[in-house]
């Protein structure tokens, strides 16, 4: 297995300030991908590489920080600011500047559809509907068409729902979702591609937009040249974190955003890319060096805060396996006597 593995070109080994001070002064460099394995300190250098920014004389306003969840958007936020804080000196009842542009993709999608409504044909008052209401409009979709009724069973609102999602998310047609990833919606093609036409119909009566068309909307809104220069020139500094997790909508804004990679910072780490169930692809990530002209500056984090070297040796006798990855060995000045052990147990029972 060891002897049929494709590594990527090599990266170069980073330190924190290598990520930090990418492109600092040089208008020209190009994007940047931190590969930053488990425990390496990946959000401090996100957060870091912001502040180290906005000290340049970057305009916070312009700096669109993009993260998975809105947890996660808040924490990197606030670390970024407690730097500022402290690099400019400021008095404890002095704010740093604040970054307005920090969110996940989906508020952040919100917000610029809101900006651009007019101009895209969307009322500017539209209303976003959450999983649960995309579901019941879903149903409403499948019962006007009375497929709720049908002699065998046709698969209920929430797979037809989350089917939906996954053909928005990942480009492909519903055959090839229903085939790879809802057999048992196989011979329903035809009426899922009525019922969401008839899904979309009910969306734009209602004014409505649910959680994809967020993505879909803004990577259609792109597509207009002059809209994706404006938007492009409105960030001179797009950062995006656990970009393993992103999918071929997510990457198709952001190359849209930043056709030639300048001002693009990527963070994640291929060996930790686990939502391939909601769309995402780690190709993204693998295949990023490449999409520009000139490539992509790689550099790995290596360094390990978090566990022992003997952990670590075993995580990197793991990763090594991986069919197509970065190339990168996690390491740790912390010794460790005690070896992992791999162990098998009856039920989750006697797992706890």
């Amino acid at each position: 297995v060891v002897a049929s593995v494709s590594v990527l070109p090599e990266p170069a080994p980073a330190t924190t300030s290598n990520a930090v001070d990418h492109g600092i002064g040089d208008a020209l460099a190009p994007a940047l991908l931190v590969v930053a394995g488990a425990g390496s300190g990946k959000t401090l250098t996100l957060a870091a590489r912001v502040a180290r920014l906005v000290l340049a004389g970057a305009d916070p306003n312009g700096i669109l920080l993009l993260t998975f969840s809105r947890r996660a958007a808040h924490e990197m936020a606030q670390r970024a600011g407690r730097l500022l804080h402290a690099a400019l000196g400021y008095r404890a009842t002095q704010a740093a500047p604040a970054l307005p542009w920090s969110g996940t993709f989906h508020s952040v999608a919100a917000r610029l559809l809101r900006d651009h409504a007019t101009s895209i044909g969307l009322p500017a008052q539209f209303t976003v509907l959450d999983r649960g209401d995309a579901e019941d409009l879903m149903g409403l979709a499948r019962q006007g068409l009375g497929l709720a009724a049908t002699q065998q069973r046709f698969p209920l609102k929430a797979t037809c729902a989350a089917l939906c999602s996954r053909v928005v998310n990942s480009g492909l047609g519903v055959d090839a979702v229903v085939k790879d990833v809802f057999p048992w919606c196989l011979g329903w093609e035809a009426e899922l591609k009525q019922l969401f036409r008839a899904y979309v119909d009910l969306k734009q009566q209602q004014h409505s937009l649910d959680y994809d068309d967020l993505l879909l909307y803004l990577q259609q809104m792109l597509a207009e040249p002059a809209l994706a220069a404006a938007l492009g020139a409105r960030f001179a500094h797009v950062l995006v974190d656990e970009y393993q997790d992103t999918n071929p909508l997510q990457a198709t804004i952001l190359k849209s955003l930043k056709p030639d990679g300048r001002g693009l910072t990527v963070v994640g780490d291929d060996a930790q890319s686990i939502y391939a169930f909601r769309g995402a692809q780690v190709r993204n990530m693998l295949d990023f060096p490449a999409q520009f002209d000139p490539p992509a500056r790689v550099l790995t984090l290596e360094r390990n805060y978090r566990s022992t070297q003997p952990i670590l040796e075993a995580s990197n006798a793991v990763i090594a396996l991986a069919p197509e990855r970065f190339a990168k060995t996690l390491w740790t000045d912390k010794p460790g006597a005690e070896r992992p052990q791999l162990v098998s147990v009856d039920d989750d029972l006697a797992q706890a």
